[in-house]
């Protein structure tokens, strides 16, 4: 009988455990996952022509950045150098920027491999714009 009890009680646990959503202590069986990337601020906002014609930093700040998280500017992704959970540093130069204009910024973490086990892994921050003048 303790054993038919256990097995119950085992398959309620199991079941419980891949129902929760997103990633948390409550939730064990999403080790390897990445939390979604925080964008609070950029610096600078303005940069002028004369300064894309070099390569010049972009200094991104939020959090829960990671080893594998990188800047986007208008869909394409900039080397990125992540020095904390907060802060990454991005260089950023003519083969981005062509023009004047406003670009939109964002980080993004790609997934863990926690992909099958109901994890939420990785994705896109909030936009903020990069103005050229």
């Amino acid at each position: 009988m303790a054993s038919g009890y256990n097995a119950v009680l085992l398959t309620l646990v199991v079941a419980g455990a891949w129902a929760l959503p997103g990633c948390s202590a409550i939730n064990p069986l999403c080790g390897s996952s990445r939390p979604v990337p925080v964008l609070t601020s950029i610096s600078p906002t303005t940069v002028t022509e004369a300064d894309v014609l070099g390569t010049f930093i972009l200094n991104i700040k939020g959090s829960n950045f990671v080893s594998s998280s990188v800047v986007v500017i208008n869909k394409a992704q900039i080397a990125s150098d992540v020095t904390s959970a907060t802060t990454i540093k991005a260089s950023v130069g003519p083969a981005t920027l062509k023009s004047a204009g406003i670009y939109n910024v964002w980080v993004n973490t790609p997934a863990g491999n926690s992909g099958d086990l109901g994890c939420d892994s990785g994705g896109s921050s909030s936009q903020t714009t990069l103005t050229v003048e």
